[in-house]
């Protein structure tokens, strides 16, 4: 049943409330009214609130109910918050563009965003570089990821081995130059993403593991060594 012009306000009121309240639940449950009857009016709160909610849960509600609502009105706000000091309303715009998957938005990711210091942000921001990147400048992105070759643990690691393996063959020569970098932890990394691209079943854990046990023995694992 269509709800009338009061009663719409109503839920837009009590809703904009409840995004604020101090309960997760609360939270979870108004992002979830949000999204499942979608009101314009809430495009700034729901933004806001992406930018400071701690729980991941309410914050992927958030996401989705940004998604259903028009493009023209949410992808200037992500765009606007890509620029943002904070890093959860970074890393959280880039995520809900890439939810959206329009390509208007590739040129404001930027290479600050592809390194920037937070993992977060940074994981975020290869994901999504990965889908929106314009065909033909696949070969430069790569060159941009190969840079953060051997950042971080092994959830950091692969989040960046599955951006590039999304670019296809167009990592391959930024891997290979990897493979022979001074940095062992780049050489490994730089392996075990040519394992997984070469053989999609092999899981990341065992690929890294392998990688670093021919950097140990003084290889790079390619012809020759």
């Amino acid at each position: 049943m269509t709800m009338t012009e009061q009663e719409r306000d109503a839920e837009f009121r009590r809703v904009e409330r409840a995004l604020e309240d101090g309960r997760s639940s609360v939270r979870l449950r108004a992002a979830m009214a949000a999204g499942t009857e979608p009101d314009a009016r809430l495009v700034d709160t729901l933004v806001e609130r992406c930018a400071v909610e701690p729980e991941f849960f309410v914050r992927d509600m958030l996401t989705w109910a940004l998604i259903r609502l028009p493009v023209d009105l949410t992808l200037p706000r992500m765009l606007q918050e890509l620029r943002s000091e904070r890093a959860q309303a970074r890393s959280q715009a880039l995520h809900t563009l890439s939810k959206i998957g329009d390509r208007q938005a590739w040129p404001a990711i930027t290479r600050g965003h592809l390194t920037d210091a937070d993992d977060e942000v940074a994981r975020a921001a290869w994901r999504t570089s990965a889908l929106l990147v314009p065909d033909g400048e696949e070969a430069a992105l790569a060159e941009v990821l190969a840079t953060q070759l051997g950042r971080g643990g092994q959830d950091t690691q692969l989040s960046l081995s599955r951006a590039l393996i999304e670019l296809g063959d167009a990592i391959l020569p930024v891997l290979s130059a990897a493979a022979k970098d001074p940095d062992p932890g780049v050489r490994a990394h730089a392996l075990a993403t040519e394992r997984i691209l070469a053989d999609p079943d092999t899981g990341f854990a065992h690929a890294i593991e392998e990688a670093k046990r021919v950097v140990a023995l003084g290889g790079s694992g390619q012809a020759g060594d």
